[in-house]
């Protein structure tokens, strides 16, 4: 029970200053002596904590995990708080880690395990397994002396293996399909950067359109970078995309805000019990002084996510399009404990320049109905139709330039709704994406007609305009859904699925041939309908009446 000593240690060890407080409030006021004597019944209450988990260690009548007693007790403790107190193991605590610090020690490869079988999806540019050979659609059959296809390995523990110190080798054995033996590399593991930009390219002469999948380390740098790029292929109007985005780190979202604003505007501030009130100011580094801009977000962008799009719309600086976000605005201190698990406790609150609140209603200990919250949107109506949300007059805030009604409540509203297409997706289609058939369509396909495509397109702009999905491609995908269970209620429900299938299947291979995630959402894009509303804002004289310029 080490870890969990730990943390009661550090918490025990405030009885030092609780007392010097009770000494030195003595002669103070019934105020200064009734918080003397909570802090003290807390000290107690932590201390009996303490005394229960030395007894239950050294006096239990049978022998105990006490390792797994102590995580289920961190666990038990932090279910009492709010939905975002959390505590990670060692393992997971690092991948968090690696995941946000933008780089990794590994071989460079972004892996999907369908079924029992573990495919190559991407490489990195330059890393490790480009340099060595490995391609998109091979098989992983092993790694070092270890089997992993068949076995139905856990993929983090796969992603394990494949890690490493940088400098050291891996041997990777590789079934790829026209060749008849297996081919076994052996590669290098070295620093792998983690892209937080999936895509970046220009819509039109005009408008750029950048994806920000996360607030990582490198987050603000990749951001300038690509500005910068797309500035010299004309850019003057710019798409910022957080869909999805679940956030990251504040000071990332605060470099990027900052990219936006005018010196001394305010991006953010925190309050907390025992927090003093903090912000977060524009430095005047203003990259985008100019440019229109739009911010995609929908019910999963979250945190970093609604900091960055909460300051953008309550100084009249971007129109927000989409639906209203996640609802995640509470601060989490890391505390790393000795055997490298991480907590991770939330100490304060966001709130945006306008003081409205990010964070959602929660009730302390009740996490399943929090949990269940965007079921219940769903269910009534909110993702669906804007008039289905109501704000009362105690939430309703003025931006700070032009006085526009924004709302709090929890969460960013954005400034044009865009509902959730329920019937986008058939249930045939969602069967076929929830066992993976698309992906594993595309990778039986290319294994007999790579050459011959990329020979045929070698530009990914004459791809995009001319390729389509040929009978093959459809027989594959109908062999794959037939073997796996997979079957439309009728003629209909196939035909009706077909279009949208047909779109995401030409991503895919794009994505897979051309080695890029942006030619992926060059293809899919047009038929978002927040990316088509937002398209329509931005080129249109909407933007301005919005923005009241």
């Amino acid at each position: 029970m080490k870890k969990f000593y730990t943390i009661l240690l550090s918490l025990l060890l405030l009885a030092p200053a609780l007392a010097a407080q009770k000494r030195n409030g003595a002669n103070g006021s019934d105020k200064k002596g009734n918080t003397q004597v909570e802090q003290s019944r807390r000290f107690n209450a932590l201390n009996k904590i303490n005394l229960v988990a030395a007894a239950v260690s050294r006096l239990y009548v049978d022998v105990i995990d006490e390792d797994t007693i102590a995580e289920k007790t961190i666990a038990a403790m932090l279910k009492q708080l709010d939905p975002h107190s959390t505590y990670l193991p060692p393992h997971e605590a690092q991948q968090t880690l690696e995941t946000l610090s933008g780089k990794f020690d590994g071989i460079g490869i972004q892996i999907n395990m369908l079924e029992d079988t573990l495919f190559v999806v991407q490489t990195v540019v330059g890393g490790p397994s480009e340099k060595a050979g490995i391609l998109p659609g091979d098989r992983i059959i092993s790694v070092d002396d270890s089997i992993v296809a068949g076995v139905k390995l856990a993929v983090n523990d796969i992603i394990t293996m494949l890690r490493g110190k940088r400098g050291s080798k891996v041997s990777i054995g590789i079934m790829r399909r026209g060749v008849a033996e297996p081919i076994s590399f052996t590669i290098t593991r070295d620093k792998i950067p983690v892209n937080s930009i999936d895509a970046t390219y220009m819509l039109d002469d005009t408008t750029g359109y950048i994806r920000l999948s996360r607030f990582a380390e490198s987050s603000a740098e990749e951001m300038e970078k690509a500005v910068k790029s797309l500035r010299k292929e004309g850019m003057r109007n710019l798409i910022l995309d957080l869909q999805g985005n679940g956030g990251g780190y504040l000071n990332v979202a605060v470099k990027i805000a900052d990219m936006f604003l005018d010196k001394d505007q305010l991006i953010v501030y925190t309050e907390g019990r025992n927090v003093r009130r903090a912000q977060e100011i524009a430095t005047g580094n203003t990259l985008l002084p100019d440019e229109r801009v739009v911010v995609m977000v929908d019910e999963l962008s979250a945190s970093a996510s609604e900091i960055l799009a909460g300051a953008l719309q309550d100084w009249d600086r971007a129109v927000i399009v989409g639906r209203r976000t996640f609802g995640k605005g509470l601060v989490q201190r890391p505390i790393t404990m000795p055997d490298k698990s991480l907590l991770r406790l939330t100490v304060a609150r966001y709130h945006t320049p306008t003081g409205r609140c990010i964070q959602r209603p929660y009730v302390k200990g009740e996490n399943e109905a929090y949990d269940q919250d965007l079921n219940e949107r769903l269910a009534h109506g909110e993702l669906l139709h804007a008039d289905s949300i109501h704000f009362t007059d105690s939430l309703q805030y003025k931006t700070l330039r032009i006085g526009r009604t924004v709302y709090g409540g929890g969460g960013i509203m954005p400034d044009v709704f865009v509902g959730l297409d329920t019937a986008r997706y058939t249930a045939y289609h969602r069967q076929l994406l929830r066992r993976g058939i698309l992906n594993r369509s595309i990778y039986t396909y290319l294994d007999n007609h790579r050459r011959e495509i990329i020979s045929k397109y070698r530009k990914v702009s004459k791809f995009i305009d001319q390729y389509e999905i040929d009978d093959q491609l459809w027989a594959t995908l109908d062999t794959l859904a037939t073997e796996t269970g997979i079957k439309p209620k009728d003629d209909a429900e196939k035909e009706a699925s077909r279009p949208l299938i047909a779109v995401q299947l030409k991503a895919l291979l794009a994505r897979d041939l051309y080695n890029s995630t942006s030619t992926y959402y060059m293809i899919y894009n047009p038929t978002n309908p927040i990316y088509r509303k937002a398209m329509e804002i931005i080129c249109s004289d909407k933007y301005n009446k919005l923005l009241k310029k």
